[in-house]
């Protein structure tokens, strides 16, 4: 699992955690799907109350997947209000174009925040060379609403490279923590949403244990993307629960999360990685229906007819096209 690497022991380390671990509400397993023009993904919040993932609204790990020769998959050109896109590409390549000037290539560890705000028409697709290689696809694609005040703000873009991220590590160095976005004990990632939260990549080595300092006015989940271990603090059958790959474990009450991986790891990925995000709750009504996020019915229908009368703005001239359009 390539992302971003480091030498552990060179980093800047976490201070020693304070306070009263999260305790673990739920642990659920995402069911698989497929996306878009068919790539397969695991529906990370399936079975989850919004008010326990609240600001976010959706997410997708996408693969992972090793994809022959034309095999690659993406998204045709379609739209999106009233929140923000976060795509976290942890291994291959995805490009991305938006008809309000945002676009660029996401790879290996790189992010991209799409702000959909008032309305934005956008493609995800991969390159001509990895559609013609094929190769190795792993992902994470995070729905982020916005606040009723922030619905119809202008549409924005932020193109994230992997070696823009904030990096450090567990007191022992068995735990490296990839700050995407807010904070963690004082160091702060790149990305800048609408919504307060935090997000960000933790692996740990065989029998590593961290204790990572958290916003207590946040809510607190932990994706497993690969391994397995647990997450709170005590002997299992007290308060901490096991995790393994594909599962979805939502912490309340606390001023830290505590992770900790089995000491013995599959052969491929040899660690156990986490994706550990969470934010200020919105604690707003919300009113769903495939790409819009609003919070009345009135405000969907709305959203319809508007992107059924071009009001969303057109598809650009130089527009990308979906891979299984060219010969």
């Amino acid at each position: 699992m390539p992302a971003v690497t480091a030498d552990t022991f060179t980093l800047p380390h976490l201070a020693p955690a304070v306070g009263r671990a999260r305790a673990v509400k739920s642990v659920t397993k995402g069911p698989q799907a497929f996306e878009g023009d068919g790539f397969p993904v695991t529906r990370a919040f399936a079975g989850v109350s919004y008010q326990d993932i609240d600001p976010f609204i959706h997410m997708d790990q996408m693969g992972e997947v090793e994809y022959a020769p034309y095999e690659p998959r993406g998204t045709s050109w379609h739209p999106h209000r009233g929140f923000e896109t976060f795509t976290y590409m942890i291994d291959g390549t995805f490009q991305h174009q938006d008809n309000h000037g945002g676009g660029g290539i996401i790879e290996n560890g790189a992010t991209q925040y799409m702000t959909a705000g008032s309305g934005v028409l956008h493609i995800e697709t991969p390159p001509d060379e990895l559609v013609m290689s094929g190769g190795f696809f792993h992902g994470i694609q995070l729905w982020i609403n916005l606040p009723a005040a922030k619905k119809m703000t202008a549409p924005n873009y932020q193109n994230l490279a992997g070696g823009d991220v904030e990096l450090l590590s567990s007191q022992d160095g068995g735990a490296l923590i990839r700050v995407i976005a807010g904070e963690i004990d004082g160091h702060v990632g790149p990305g800048k949403s609408q919504t307060p939260m935090t997000i960000a990549h933790v692996t740990l080595a065989p029998g590593a244990s961290v204790s990572i300092p958290w916003n207590p006015e946040f809510n607190a989940l932990a994706y497993t993307l690969a391994g397995q271990g647990t997450v709170g603090e005590g002997e299992l059958g007290g308060s901490a629960a096991p995790i393994a790959a594909g599962t979805l474990a939502v912490m309340v009450d606390g001023d830290r999360v505590v992770l900790t991986a089995d000491k013995v790891q599959d052969a491929r990925n040899g660690a156990l990685d986490v994706l550990l995000l969470g934010g200020q709750p919105i604690n707003e009504t919300v009113v769903a229906y495939g790409p819009f996020v609003m919070n009345t019915k009135a405000e969907v229908v709305q959203a319809l007819e508007d992107f059924n009368y071009g009001r969303f703005g057109q598809i650009p001239d130089d527009a990308l096209q979906p891979f299984h359009h060219r010969h």
